[in-house]
């Protein structure tokens, strides 16, 4: 191993690999190295070897079904893909792209960005998940794991006698989003089990893909030689929708529900791998879904509840002032997908 130019206890952890290191600096939140055979990052590691496993079972399998663009883990002298440092605290060395992240504000590289995400879920898909695979929960089971929280924070502000401010402004929207919430879960649940019914009758079987399971503007590298995926740690099989509406609502969010921004994303994902009417039909169900209100509370119950940041009663106001246009937006979404 060659001269190190950061000193960083962490640094040390590049001895247990093959490598010739040239020099390290700190970046992304983790060290980045150069070597003879290009850039690679070493950063913690927030899981266990099983779930590193998999990550490393689908960035091979993509790879050898022509998607390259993606990140890889790189096994060190013991063969292990982590590192673990004197704190028992794990590392992972992996490839690294010299880019700069996806501009949110630019719709080509988001409409870019979603042929890669489609290109993508076309090279994870498979008739079944292979052993040792991560498997998400269904969509419905997540809502009602929401639902449950938001049932209690309802009773909690409901027993208090003294309220602050931002706990009066949100009793005053309250029911409107935990009705909504409720009964999108129902509909949801509803039909997924009709959707199951019906597939077993024609004796269908359902083909399976995995999710990058943080598709956001920082996990897309945009790159001289195209659009690059990186930091796979949250990857699961799983609908394709699960990333599509993650990156559709930030999005969205950030515009006012503008129906042109979203539509142009289903289109520019369709191109490359055409949604099944199931699959649209999920995608109005996750859209339809609450979340952003969800956040808001989740925070404010499990931070202490004693003092809310400013900056939060502006997020719920912005949620409230948006939900005329989210409604607008997801009626046209039905009416253009024929979700009756």
């Amino acid at each position: 191993m060659g001269v190190i130019a950061v000193n960083d206890r962490s640094v040390s952890l590049l001895e247990n690999y093959d490598i010739e290191v040239l020099r390290t600096w700190k970046g992304r939140g983790a060290i980045l190295c150069e070597t003879p055979q290009g850039l690679l990052i070493l950063k913690e590691y927030a899981g266990h070897k099983e779930k590193a496993a998999f990550q490393n079972a689908l960035l091979n399998m993509v790879t050898e079904n022509n998607f390259k663009n993606v990140e890889h883990l790189l096994k060190n002298k013991e063969q292990e893909l982590l590192t673990r440092d004197q704190d028992g605290i794990y590392y992972v060395l992996k490839t690294y792209f010299e880019g700069r992240e996806c501009n949110v504000r630019d719709m080509n590289e988001c409409s870019l960005a979603m042929n890669a995400l489609a290109s993508f879920h076309n090279a994870t898909r498979t008739d079944a998940p292979f052993p040792g695979a991560y498997v998400s929960r269904p969509a419905h089971v997540e809502f009602e794991r929401h639902n449950k929280e938001l049932r209690r924070v309802r009773k909690y502000l409901k027993d208090r006698s003294q309220k602050t401010d931002f706990e009066i402004y949100l009793m005053q929207c309250y029911d409107y989003f935990f009705n909504l919430a409720l009964q999108i879960t129902e509909e949801l649940r509803f039909y997924q089990n009709e959707a199951l019914h019906e597939r077993e009758a024609l004796h269908e079987g359902k083909a399976c893909f995995v999710c990058h399971g943080d598709f956001q503007h920082h996990n897309i590298m945009i790159c001289e030689n195209g659009i690059h995926l990186v930091n796979f740690e949250k990857c699961a099989f799983d609908s394709p929708v699960r990333d599509l509406y993650l990156f559709m609502r930030k999005l969205l969010e950030k515009n006012n529900w503008d129906e042109k921004i979203g539509f142009e994303l289903v289109d520019s994902y369709d191109k490359i791998r055409p949604m099944e009417k199931e699959e649209y039909r999920q995608l109005f169900y996750r859209l339809s879904y609450p979340e952003k209100f969800w956040k808001i509370v989740n925070f404010y119950y499990n931070s202490g509840k004693a003092w809310i940041p400013g900056k939060n009663l502006e997020k719920l106001k912005k949620v409230i002032g948006q939900e005329k246009d989210k409604q607008a937006f997801l009626e046209k979404f039905k009416t253009r997908y024929e979700l009756s």
